[in-house]
């Protein structure tokens, strides 16, 4: 009896101590942990210690904690001053942008495809969409340089976490040495496709982009990578 008692005040406790914010942060461990697939409320039950339906008190689904892990890490963003130029600004917003994808790659496929149209999302994408607005772009050359500047972060924040950063996908990849023999060129590139370079190349696509759609001044760049 005193056993069956003290089993039913833990799970009385951890019931009463379960709120949004243990929910949200134990969801993103276990999708870490176990990626997208495998997530789900009965997981995410086992892993708070408590049922399903203690959940659903909070969330209304397991797409509502999915929407609103969205909102929190958007809205934990570090947004730059207005006082900074518009390249600058942007060029913070992008950093910060690959620094998430980093912490949480395997939420992060999800997030990249997601539609932020929550207030949360919208304002952020306000702030990135300012960028373009107060470089001098009109209301179609800022809409399409957000599109454009979007397109290349997301590919290549996908790239750097789901991408080559898991290195060979095929299940019968060339040796090095068939690599070297066969495709000299390839093998040469190879070598700056990993990580350490993901940066370096990174920064130069992305200047390129700037200076393509008058956000950042060739002039500048050139002086940057000096």
């Amino acid at each position: 009896m005193a056993r069956n008692t003290a089993r039913g005040s833990a799970k009385k406790s951890t019931k009463s101590a379960l709120s949004r914010e243990l929910i949200q942060r134990e969801a993103l461990q276990l999708i870490e942990a176990e990626g997208m697939d495998a997530f789900s409320v009965r997981k995410l039950g086992e892993r708070l210690g408590c049922q399903a339906m203690s959940i659903y008190h909070h969330f209304a689904s397991k797409a509502h904690i999915l929407d609103s892990l969205a909102d929190l890490l958007l809205s934990e963003m570090k947004i730059p001053p207005r006082s900074q130029s518009p390249e600058r600004r942007l060029r913070s917003l992008v950093s910060e942008w690959r620094a998430l994808s980093r912490r949480h790659p395997r939420f992060y496929v999800w997030l990249a495809l997601h539609r932020w149209n929550s207030e949360t999302g919208i304002r952020y994408l306000s702030e990135v969409l300012d960028c373009f607005y107060d470089a001098g772009l009109d209301a179609e050359q800022s809409a399409r340089a957000f599109r454009a500047v979007g397109y290349y972060v997301m590919g290549a924040t996908l790239d750097e976490t789901s991408g080559y950063a898991q290195g060979p996908s095929s299940l019968e990849p060339l040796s090095a040495t068939q690599l070297a023999r066969d495709f000299p060129r390839v093998a040469a590139a190879g070598r700056y496709f990993i990580a350490p370079h993901f940066d370096k190349t990174f920064e130069l696509g992305l200047t390129a982009l700037l200076v393509s759609l008058g956000v950042a001044q060739a002039s500048a760049t050139a002086q940057k990578s000096r």
